[in-house]
C-alpha cells in the first residue's frame, strides 16, 4: 500500500498525456473503443484510490472506529496515512461525487431534451428536413434517432455531398455514439485528468462517423469536401445536445480524409490494455492492504478487552479450535512494519 494506493493517480495522468495523440493515430472506431474502457477503469480507479486514502484517516475517528471496532491507538501506530493526506483525499473524493451528480444531471437532461426534439420532429422517416436557410445538419438519439438537415444545408452541398453527410450521421445513431459522449463526460466529471481523453474522444467519434460514411460512399475526397463545406456553411450554428458533421476539428479530419486510412495496430493497445491491467491490480492490492490493516486493529481491541493474560496466549475458541479469541474474534494478521506509510 506504500505505492501501489497511488498507482491509479499515475495511471490516470499518463492515460491523459498519451491517449489522445496514440488515438489519433487508430482507426477510430478501434480508438473509440478502447477510450471509452480506459476512462471507466482509471475513473474508478481513482474513486478507489481517493477513498481507500479518505478511509484510513476517517477510520480513526473514535466514533467510527467504536461501530467498527477496532483499535484507534493500534491503527494509528500503524501510521497507515498522515492526517493532511487524508482530510485532502476526503475534500477531493466529495468534490469529485459532486461533480459527477451534477454532470450526470446534465447529461440526463441533454437525453431528454434531444429525445423530446426527435418525438416532436415532422414526418416519421429517418430523415427530417427543416424549411429553415440556415445551414443545420446533426443527429438526435432517440427510439428510433432522426438525422435533421435543413434546406439551407442541402442547398450549399451537391448531389455526392449530401449522399456523405447522410451517411456521416448515419453512423453516428448507428454506432451510438451518444452512449460514448456520455461516458467521457461522466469519467472525466468523477476525474478531472480525464478530460483530455474526453475532448480526444469526441474527435475520435467524427472521425469514426468520417470513416463509415467514405466507406458508404466510396470516395474520401468527397466526404472531406462535405466536411469542409458544411463546416464554412454552418459556422455559428452548433447544437451541444446534438452529433453533427461539423464537429470536431475540421481541419484534422479533413487531412485525415485526404491521407489514406489509418492501419490497424495492436502494440498501442496491447500498451494500454497492460496499464489498465497494472491499474486495477495496484488498487486491488492497496484494497487488501488496508483490510489487513484494519484485522490487525480489531485484534488489538479483542486483546485490550481480553486482558493481558489472554493477549499473551495463544487465541482458541470455546470449543478448542484455533484461529479465534475472545468474542469471537479473529487472530491477528500479520502487520505491516512501523512507520510503513503510503502517504
Amino acid at each position: 500500500m506504500l505505492i501501489s494506493v497511488y498507482i491509479p493517480f499515475l495511471v490516470s495522468a499518463a492515460l491523459a498525456v498519451l491517449a489522445p495523440p496514440v488515438a489519433h493515430r487508430l482507426p477510430p472506431r478501434r480508438a473509440a473503443l478502447a477510450l471509452a474502457c480506459a476512462a471507466l477503469v482509471t475513473a474508478a480507479g481513482w474513486a478507489g484510490s481517493l477513498a481507500l486514502l479518505a478511509f484510513t484517516g476517517v477510520a480513526q475517528i473514535p466514533q467510527i472506529a467504536e461501530e467498527g471496532r477496532w483499535s484507534v491507538s493500534a491503527l494509528r501506530s500503524q501510521d497507515p496515512v498522515y492526517a493532511v493526506v487524508a482530510a485532502v483525499s476526503t475534500l477531493v473524493l466529495a468534490a469529485c461525487a459532486v461533480s459527477l451528480c451534477v454532470a450526470a444531471v446534465r447529461q440526463g437532461r441533454h437525453l431528454l431534451r434531444a429525445r423530446r426534439e426527435c418525438a416532436g420532429l415532422p414526418g416519421d422517416t429517418e430523415l427530417a428536413v427543416l424549411d429553415d436557410d440556415v445551414p443545420l445538419a446533426f443527429a438526435l438519439p432517440g427510439s428510433p434517432g432522426r438525422i435533421v438537415v435543413s434546406r439551407g444545408m442541402l442547398r450549399r452541398l451537391d448531389g455526392a455531398e449530401r449522399e456523405a453527410l447522410l451517411a456521416h450521421e448515419r453512423a453516428h445513431l448507428r454506432g451510438r455514439h451518444h452512449v460514448f459522449q456520455s461516458v467521457w463526460r461522466l469519467t472525466a466529471a468523477l476525474n478531472p485528468l480525464l478530460r483530455p481523453v474526453a475532448v480526444a474522444g469526441n474527435f475520435v467519434l467524427e472521425r469514426w462517423a468520417d470513416e463509415e460514411a467514405a466507406e458508404r460512399v466510396g470516395d474520401r475526397t468527397v466526404v472531406a469536401h462535405a466536411v469542409g463545406r458544411a463546416a464554412l456553411a454552418s459556422a455559428g450554428a452548433s447544437r451541444p445536445a446534438a452529433l453533427a458533421a461539423t464537429g470536431g476539428v475540421v481541419p484534422q479530419r479533413v487531412r485525415a480524409l485526404l491521407a489514406p486510412p489509418p492501419a490497424h495496430r495492436s502494440l498501442p493497445l496491447l500498451a494500454g490494455g497492460l496499464l489498465l491491467a497494472v491499474c486495477c491490480a495496484s488498487l486491488a492490492n492497496a484494497a487488501s492492504d488496508s483490510d489487513r490493516m484494519l484485522d490487525s486493529a480489531q485484534w488489538a481491541l479483542c486483546r485490550a478487552h481480553a486482558g493481558t493474560a489472554t493477549a499473551t496466549a495463544a487465541p482458541t475458541d470455546h470449543d478448542g479450535a484455533p484461529g479465534h479469541g475472545p468474542d469471537g474474534c479473529r487472530a491477528a494478521p500479520d502487520r505491516p512494519e512501523h512507520g510503513e506509510r503510503y502517504f
